[in-house]
């Protein structure tokens, strides 16, 4: 485990590195050498990130295979309040940002007072938001 971090620790600050010398060198057009560079890059860090989901899948599916007491409903009932709450925030930003839109390119001195209305609209979802994690904190 340790070894995949270092090596793709590596992998990224070589990557970095190389990066930073073709841009202390002006050679940002040189396309032959960024090409290398990527072709390596991919390389190594693909059969790491392989290598990595090799080793950590079946630890993974040990985790998920635990039981767990679940109640369904609470879920529905989570998802159901913080879905239908960014819905209703996604109508009333669009309205009232169009709305909004309409009358700061009228007149530039009320464009405090539009973003009020616009950051009310947006709370909904946050309301939502509290609703489902007091809903989660009870199951």
């Amino acid at each position: 485990m340790e070894i995949i971090l270092v090596l793709a620790s590596l992998v990224v600050f070589a990557t970095i590195y190389t990066g930073f010398v073709y841009i202390e060198r002006g050679t940002t057009s040189d396309k032959a050498g960024l090409k290398k560079v990527l072709r390596t890059n991919l390389s190594v860090f693909i059969p790491v990130i392989v290598a990595a989901f090799v080793i950590l899948a079946p630890k993974a599916a040990e985790a998920a295979t635990a039981p767990t007491p679940v109640n369904g409903l609470g879920l529905i009932a989570a998802a159901l309040s913080t879905g239908m709450a960014t819905i209703g925030t996604g109508y009333a930003v669009g309205i009232v940002g169009s709305a909004a839109l309409g009358a700061v390119s009228e007149d530039d001195s009320i464009l405090g007072k539009t973003l009020i209305f616009v950051g009310l609209a947006e709370g909904i979802a946050i309301y939502g938001l509290i609703i489902s994690i007091m809903i989660l904190g009870k199951l």
